[in-house]
């Protein structure tokens, strides 16, 4: 209906430190259109939380000292009708951000981030828009240039070989030694050694561990 104001985004606000909570509380409500229902202190605390207080978004802190939030949120997501997760957090490193939206959080906020744009990503996580920090959406893009630049890279070199030698190549990827190796491809001991010698010289390797990188970064293993 026209002219009727919808409902206020319902949030709950997650950290070990009671300061940020109270920060992050004081600022999200006196956002427009966001209300903060409740807050907990670790990730052990969010179930209860939720189930209490029904909040449309979480706000995450990744570093707690029971249940850390990437944790948390994987569990928290599995849940029927799950609300939805904003990490806000200072450690922003790759494995972090990765593992933090692998476990279901639609954004990753540093606590850097303004709080006009904090708001504003609590709203749009609430209207089903996932959010990332542009100094996030960054790295995540150079991280995939450098792992696509890997791919073709390790697949150009590997191209080199016969392709007796590329199964031993993935054997070494798969961490078999030469005996493993020689019973997995019906060689004898001598024919992988020689195999093994003729792949580092082809491809200008140094040893069986730049072998098995190379196997990882062309995807076979």
């Amino acid at each position: 209906m026209a002219g009727v104001t919808p409902p206020p985004v319902r949030v709950l606000v997650v950290d070990d430190d009671a300061l940020v909570r109270a920060g992050l509380t004081m600022m999200l409500d006196g956002a427009p259109g966001i209300a903060v229902v409740g807050e907990a202190a670790d990730g052990d605390q969010v179930p209860a939380a939720v189930d209490a207080h029904a909040p449309d978004v979480v706000l995450m802190d990744l570093g707690m000292p029971r249940v850390d939030g990437i944790t948390a949120t994987r569990r928290l997501r599995a849940r029927p009708r799950p609300p939805e997760v904003i990490v806000l957090t200072t450690f922003d490193t790759d494995e972090n951000i990765l593992y933090a939206l692998r476990a279901g959080a639609s954004g990753f906020l540093l606590k850097d981030t303004p709080p006009a744009r904090i708001a504003e990503a609590v709203r749009q996580v609430a209207a089903g828009e996932p959010i990332l920090s542009p100094r996030i959406t960054r790295r995540l893009m150079d991280r995939v240039a450098v792992q696509a630049g890997a791919y073709a890279r390790a697949k150009a070199t590997l191209a080199a070989l016969s392709p007796r030698e590329h199964d031993v190549v993935v054997a070494i990827g798969q961490g078999r030694n030469n005996a493993e190796i020689a019973t997995a491809l019906n060689m004898t001991l001598a024919t992988v050694k020689t195999h093994v010698s003729h792949i580092l010289t082809k491809l200008d390797l140094d040893n069986r561990t730049q072998i098995a990188l190379l196997a990882h970064d062309a995807g076979l293993v």
